[in-house]
């Protein structure tokens, strides 16, 4: 009896869950147009205020206008929301001509397009030691893994710096937005980071664990933040985020993903 019991109350969970309506979202993965410098590997800058790259922001703004998202999340601190208020508040052509970030070039472009009040801030900050990494696996004596770590970063930024050498901004975007992208991106924290230190050492893997439960935390905002009445809604966030936040998506009922290739076509 016991077992019938469980089996009509998965039957009739898994009936109500397909019976939501999915939410739409368009997960955008970038990389930061204005190069903070921020990052282990040192990437090249991409030339975003050329007339070339503005004109494609035009272009790509208008396209996810059509998508019409009802909210867009971006990567600033979510404690900051008043200061992102007010930035969103600034006169727009001077932000245009003098801001090269993403959330300005692309996210506020096209919320200013769609009407919106405002863009959600859904970034939560949280410890990312990569120098006592270093310092575990020099402690570790660990030199292959000093040498892979070293190959991994620097053919990340030999391929993202050429590129950016030959490609068009749209073209990045696609790029950076596909599975080889997103298994890049995670490369790193599996492949290198969770392996350092010694075996009673987990430095490695609390930088990583620090780094999931950075995006869980993101992604937990995002949930909390669109409403019943949001039918559709976009996030801009770095590659690295995206490939974490996508993998989140795509175990919850309540959202599908759109690709950001069919909605630029």
């Amino acid at each position: 009896m016991q077992k019938i019991i469980l089996l009509l109350a998965l039957l009739t969970f898994n009936l109500s869950s397909s019976q939501i309506k999915k939410k739409q979202v368009l997960l955008i993965g970038t990389f930061h147009y204005a190069n903070p410098g921020l990052d282990v590997a040192q990437l090249n800058s991409f030339s975003i205020m050329s007339e070339k790259s503005q004109k494609e922001l035009e272009i790509m703004s208008d396209k996810i206008k059509k998508f019409g998202p009802d909210k867009i999340f971006v990567e600033w601190e979510f404690s900051k929301q008043t200061d992102l208020d007010k930035f969103y508040n600034k006169n727009t052509d001077s932000l245009f001509k003098n801001n090269k970030s993403e959330i300005t070039q692309l996210a506020l472009r096209t919320a200013k397009k769609l009407n919106h009040k405002k863009l959600y801030g859904m970034n939560l900050y949280t410890s990312f030691r990569y120098d006592s990494l270093m310092m575990a696996m020099e402690k570790a004596n660990q030199k292959d893994l000093i040498q892979r770590n070293k190959v991994v970063t620097e053919n990340f930024e030999k391929q993202h710096n050429e590129k950016i050498r030959k490609s068009s901004l749209q073209e990045m975007m696609l790029y950076y937005n596909t599975k080889q992208s997103e298994n890049e991106n995670i490369q790193w924290y599996l492949e290198v980071a969770n392996r350092g230190g010694n075996p009673d050492d987990f430095t490695g893997a609390s930088l990583v664990a620090n780094w999931y439960k950075r995006n869980l935390y993101m992604y937990s905002l995002i949930q909390k933040l669109t409403e019943s009445t949001d039918n559709k809604i976009m996030i801009l966030v770095g590659a690295g985020h995206a490939a974490l936040i996508r993998e989140f998506i795509s175990h919850d009922p309540a959202f599908e993903l759109v690709d950001l290739a069919t909605v630029l076509k």
